[in-house]
């Protein structure tokens, strides 16, 4: 394929001399003319026609484009600064819910008890174990630590999958642009939640539902970036390792992931070139057949039988919880639609397709494949998403409609795909008016940041609940080890409610008999 100047477009990239981000959309060597299979991606067909473009409105030349692209480059200080001061708060963060039981466990016998409970009596989560473990093992610490943590781990992992996706597309970005839409898109995730605290600060929950569609996204990353016949085989190798590990790690992200590989898998012909679509379909199949093996090992476990007889799995497929699954699910789906924060990942979007242009100067041009492409993706995401709702419906009941962790598994996609809607409006903005963009993408930006703004907001409140929790928690703590060292084997135990969170004495008795262990008393009575 040759650009408008007859130069192949990776010559002229580097004939041309101008900056480009620093993750990875500069410096190709021939390797970003891969366009690979991967579930909810389009690399080079449904989303860009290469071929056209008018190179004499890209180049960020002079005047006012220079400066925009300077200006983009401190973006990122934006979110960044949110996701400090949410890992900041975290400080107050304190056992409840789940940790009752699992600080206890790891204390007193070990790194591996945990994941061998997991395994022989939870619900078989293996994977699931040993990250719930790896934090448990440092206490009420690991705990503080789990929220910055991750969010470095997640922010990193959606950093490189963006740049992964600009080199495999042969697109480029102004300096900082690449970060900023992967920060955030991951903010609104977190913190646009219902729930912030069970979706950001609560580590059992986000082991489960937070991390992994987004581990799930950057699973694509080597397939992206592949180019030899070794690098294919170890894309391929990748994909049904890590599948395995989804399959142990979280039910409902793994439902998600078979369903975008099945829409890939179904149109390839339609997503993918001729010379790229066997590998594809074999990334694909390896990742499904990973998923399957991991899903195999969890649901033969010991523990996924007890969990299954002790919330009767059986009356899932009943149509009364069927047509009830059906109710939750229209409810989410509400919430979803109306939560206004979601319109900051659209504008990023819009950002992206006013900004984004190849590496030939020239602007990427959609063709009457995306649309396709966009409603089967969407399609195949609300059919994932009301299984989830049916799998869980056994064990949370009714509670489906607001348990908003649940649907963070297919949240994170439907934002990923609200980010490709807008890319597309602001991609035709600028095909169709050429000039004047620049006011749209400040709009964009203005958008981002009012968002932003309003999550801050959120987060603060938060921090005063937390931080008043916090100090309850740690006179009641002090209190209660003193007792417990002058013997006694009874005590009294105060609820300290955040978010919702669950606590002794209320809808279930089992965190009661945890926090006895924790404390390492017979038992607790409710305290006043």
């Amino acid at each position: 394929m040759r650009s408008e100047s007859g130069e192949r477009p990776d010559r002229a990239w580097h004939a041309e001399g101008t900056g480009t981000d620093a993750e990875g959309a500069g410096k190709d060597r021939g390797a970003a003319g891969t366009d690979t299979g991967t579930a909810g991606t389009d690399t080079g067909t449904a989303g860009t026609d290469t071929g056209e473009g008018h190179g004499s409105t890209a180049r960020p030349g002079t005047g006012r484009l220079r400066l925009l692209w300077a200006g983009t480059a401190l973006l990122p200080l934006l979110p960044l600064l949110l996701f400090g001061g949410a890992s900041w708060f975290a400080r107050w963060v304190r056992p409840s819910g789940d940790e009752w039981c699992f600080l206890p466990l790891v204390r007193d016998e070990g790194f591996m008890a945990l994941v061998d409970r997991f395994y022989s009596a939870d619900n078989g989560r293996v994977a699931n174990g040993v990250l719930v473990a790896s934090y448990a093992v440092y206490g009420v610490a690991g705990q503080q630590w789990y929220a910055g943590i991750s969010v470095v781990v997640m922010l990193a992992l959606l950093w490189g999958w963006t740049a992964a996706l600009l080199r495999s597309a042969r697109w480029r970005l102004p300096r900082g642009i690449p970060l900023f839409s992967a920060a955030m898109v991951l903010a609104v995730f977190c913190f646009a939640s219902t729930n912030t605290y069970k979706t950001f600060y609560w580590p059992a929950s986000s082991v489960s539902h937070t991390f992994p569609p987004v581990l799930a996204a950057a699973v694509t990353i080597p397939a992206l970036l592949v180019v030899s016949r070794r690098g294919k085989a170890v894309a391929v190798v990748s994909a049904f390792v890590l599948g395995a590990v989804m399959g142990t790690l979280s039910e409902e992200t793994s439902l998600v992931a078979l369903a975008l590989l099945a829409v890939a898998l179904l149109l390839g012909r339609l997503l993918f070139r001729a010379e790229r679509l066997a590998f594809a379909r074999t990334w694909c199949a390896a990742a499904v057949l990973g998923i399957l093996v991991g899903t195999a090992v969890l649901l033969t476990s010991p523990g996924s039988r007890n969990r299954r007889v002790r919330h009767h799995a059986d009356s899932m497929f009943a149509p009364e919880s069927l047509s009830a699954s059906l109710r939750g699910y229209a409810q989410v789906l509400h919430t979803l639609v109306t939560t206004w924060q979601y319109i900051g990942v659209i504008a990023v979007g819009v950002l992206i397709g006013v900004l984004v242009r190849r590496t030939d100067g020239g602007l990427p041009r959609p063709d009457r494949r995306a649309p396709l492409f966009v409603v089967s993706v969407l399609v195949a995401l609300l059919l994932a998403g009301y299984v989830c709702m049916v799998i869980a419906y056994p064990a949370f009941g009714p509670s489906v409609a607001t348990a908003n962790r649940l649907w963070n598994d297919f949240l994170f996609p439907l934002l990923l795909l609200l980010v490709g809607v807008g890319g597309l409006l602001g991609n035709l903005a600028v095909r169709r008016y050429r000039r004047g963009m620049l006011p749209v993408a400040a709009g964009a930006v203005l958008v981002c940041v009012g968002v932003m703004a309003v999550l801050a907001v959120s987060l603060r409140d938060l921090d005063g609940d937390m931080r008043a929790r916090a100090k309850a928690w740690d006179s009641q703590d002090r209190m209660l080890r003193a007792r417990a060292a002058a013997g006694e084997t009874v005590l009294p135990y105060k609820r300290l409610v955040v978010s919702k969170m669950s606590e002794p004495f209320g809808k279930h008795p089992w965190p009661a008999s945890c926090v006895a262990t924790y404390y390492h008393v017979k038992k607790v009575t409710k305290g006043t």
